[in-house]
């Protein structure tokens, strides 16, 4: 394996990271909404989810960078 596919391996793991932080954010909220809380609670629980949420979708944003760049650098 050449160091390219390193980066590719590599970008494609911190997507599919990146992708299982937000299917955890969507039902994290998802719980929230349905437990009935009132709009502070709400938005207290949703505050902390948009951080994950932020560093999920940066995440996958640099793991599919990595892999274009392993893609295209590899041949």
């Amino acid at each position: 394996m050449t160091v390219f596919d390193w980066v590719i391996w590599g970008g494609a793991a911190l997507t599919i990271a990146g992708l299982l932080a937000l299917i955890w954010c969507i039902v994290t909220v998802a719980k929230a909404r349905r437990a009935g809380l009132d709009d502070a609670q709400l938005r207290a629980r949703m505050r902390g989810v948009l951080a994950v949420n932020m560093g999920a979708l940066a995440a996958s944003m640099i793991g599919l960078m990595l892999v274009v760049i392993g893609i295209v650098l590899g041949k």
